[in-house]
């Protein structure tokens, strides 16, 4: 099997901006493994809140070429527990070499990535597109430029229910919202009353990250359901997120892959807890990895690839945020 590794900077449509750091491109790492004439991607971007870089990401992928290149013929899973000792401190490598393992795998089969899992693709949830903060003037222009079904709300800012109120003026959208760890327990539990009243389905990761004392009171008290992104991160964190949260939003460069996020989605499921999955600002090359896991999923987010101002690449597509598949086994993803 041949790895090789390719690098961009992905230019996004507009500034994107959360409660702790704002973006006009987004750096990004491909991983593509060959092999008996077939090619399967993967991706990784970048991350200041979990100290990763492009160049840390190739360099823990390069440490461990020689074992990439050495397998051949192991299913996704034994794949992944042979290179997990080696990046179990780099998830974000470990998941585009597992991503692009799967696809891989999935395409000598000649099966799509959904196929391969038997999963029924009839009633996919449908993806958010996220308004990142901005003047309220300017979310508006955002939303207004971009009809949809669902938004997602970035928010942390003094003036997040006067955001709220005024994008709901102008659509009859549903709106979730996302406030990045930046409420305090009192600010979640009458915020959560008044954006209930305004049409939101419900909050992600109001508080921050390590304050399980405060997520508690938030789960046996606010009117909306709470939805775990930061607190969850591994497959250990689904346990913990149980009776703190009524959801969990997984990311597969936090976890490692579409291979554990697949256990974690299961133990979710187990525990009684709404299950979605989250993107990075990323291409078209992870958003396709992550549109095979829709059918196990209450909620996705999925958006990433339409914040771009230019893609790298083509596999599934988004309109009105229903998923549409492409005629190819994988994740059906092409390079440009």
């Amino acid at each position: 099997m041949q790895l090789i590794l390719r690098t961009y900077n992905l230019k996004l449509k507009h500034t994107f901006r959360i409660s702790r750091k704002s973006i006009d491109f987004q750096p990004s790492l491909i991983v593509e493994l060959q092999d008996s004439g077939f090619s399967g991607y993967g991706e990784a971007t970048s991350n200041p809140y979990y100290n990763i870089t492009v160049e840390i990401l190739q360099d823990d992928i390069e440490k461990i070429r020689k074992i990439i290149e050495e397998s051949s013929g192991e299913t996704p899973e034994e794949f992944w527990l042979k290179i997990n000792p080696f990046l179990k401190d780099n998830p974000f490598a470990l998941c585009a070499l597992d991503n692009a393992y799967n696809d891989l795998y999935t395409r000598k089969k000649g099966k799509k990535l959904y196929e391969l899992w038997n999963y029924d693709i009839s009633h996919n949830p449908k993806t958010n597109y996220t308004i990142g903060i901005d003047s309220i003037e300017n979310m508006i222009v955002k939303m207004k430029g971009f009809p949809w079904p669902i938004y997602k709300i970035k928010l942390g800012t003094p003036e997040d229910i006067a955001i709220v109120t005024e994008l709901r003026k102008h659509t009859d959208a549903i709106f979730r919202v996302d406030a990045n760890c930046a409420w305090t327990v009192e600010e979640t539990l009458s915020n959560a009353v008044i954006l209930k009243d305004l049409g939101v389905e419900f909050i992600e990761q109001p508080l921050k990250a390590d304050n399980w004392e405060g997520h508690k009171k938030v789960f046996e008290n606010a009117v909306l359901p709470i939805i775990a992104d930061e607190s969850c991160i591994a497959e250990g964190d689904i346990a913990k997120c149980h009776n703190h949260f009524h959801g969990v939003n997984i990311k597969l460069m936090k976890c490692g892959g579409i291979t554990p996020g697949r256990r974690m989605i299961t133990e979710a499921k187990k525990l009684g807890l709404k299950t979605m999955v989250g993107c990075m600002t990323e291409s078209t090359v992870g958003i396709s990895a992550i549109a095979h896991l829709l059918p196990e999923l209450d909620y996705v987010d999925m958006d990433g690839s339409l914040l771009l101002a230019e893609d790298i690449a083509s596999g599934v597509t988004i309109k009105n945020g229903k998923t549409y598949y492409p005629d190819r086994t994988g994740t059906g993803v092409i390079l440009f």
